[in-house]
């Protein structure tokens, strides 16, 4: 689902400004407990992919479309291997800050 979304703002499928749906709306729709719909919007603005304005709603930030949807899914990707290496955050954000570094 956070890929998904994610793609969509990468592509501009998703506006900037466009509200997202509800946390409640977005679990129902999916069928999903409202815990894991909050979680992919938290890691959603993270990522400054959106920006969630309390009752007002979450809606796409300009930055999110700013990311090529190549990059986004190599980052992607990235954090999946990661995750099935069982790799901490920190330890992954140190690999990407050094291959950075070394461009």
């Amino acid at each position: 689902m956070r890929r998904a979304i994610a793609a969509g703002i990468a592509s501009g499928e998703i506006a900037v400004g466009e509200k997202l749906p509800s946390v409640r709306a977005l679990a129902a729709q999916l069928g999903l407990a409202a815990n894991t719909a909050a979680k992919v919007y938290k890691e959603l603005e993270e990522a400054g992919l959106v920006q969630t304005r309390g009752r007002n709603g979450t809606v796409v930030t300009g930055r999110g479309a700013s990311v090529p949807a190549k990059v986004l899914g190599a980052v992607e990707r990235l954090a999946q291997l990661a995750h099935e290496a069982g790799m901490e955050d920190d330890a992954v954000l140190g690999l990407v800050r050094a291959a950075l570094a070394g461009r």
